[in-house]
């Protein structure tokens, strides 16, 4: 093969890969622009929270209770589990640690649980981490 060939060739190849790869990498979730009203609270005990308020938009999750705690939104990652969706997503609060959240939504419910990793401090060098539901429905 001539090397003018054979560039044309790589470029060609090249080209048809990224024009493969392109459309994955904007393709929406199908999670995005829903909007969930949920409770939540410890493990094994009653909500203590009621009527938060989650919303997945533009690949971000976000919780609305979380505010007053300093987490942001987070990145979330969504798959398919047969006729439900399952997703994770983790946020951060520089004064509060970690939350991973992790939960299904099948129809207009949704449930899951929330890993709290707090933030170590002064008399607490290494606080376990709590561990949370939430469950709800999607808001209309």
């Amino acid at each position: 093969m001539s090397p003018t060939l054979l560039t044309r060739f790589a470029a060609a190849t090249l080209g048809c890969a990224l024009l493969a790869v392109a459309p994955a990498a904007h393709a929406a979730s199908p999670l995005d622009g829903k909007v969930f009203v949920v409770d939540l609270g410890p493990k094994g005990k009653p909500a203590n929270e009621k009527d938060d308020v989650l919303t997945f938009g533009d690949g971000r999750f976000h919780s609305r209770f979380c505010d007053k705690y300093g987490f942001g939104t987070g990145t979330y990652a969504a798959t398919a589990d047969g006729g439900a969706i399952v997703f994770t997503t983790e946020t951060v609060s520089e004064s509060d640690g970690r939350l991973v959240w992790r939960g299904r939504i099948e129809g207009e419910t949704i449930e899951g649980e929330i890993v709290h990793h707090r933030k170590p401090g002064l008399f607490n060098r290494n606080p376990a981490p709590r561990e949370l539901w939430f469950k709800g429905r999607i808001r209309k």
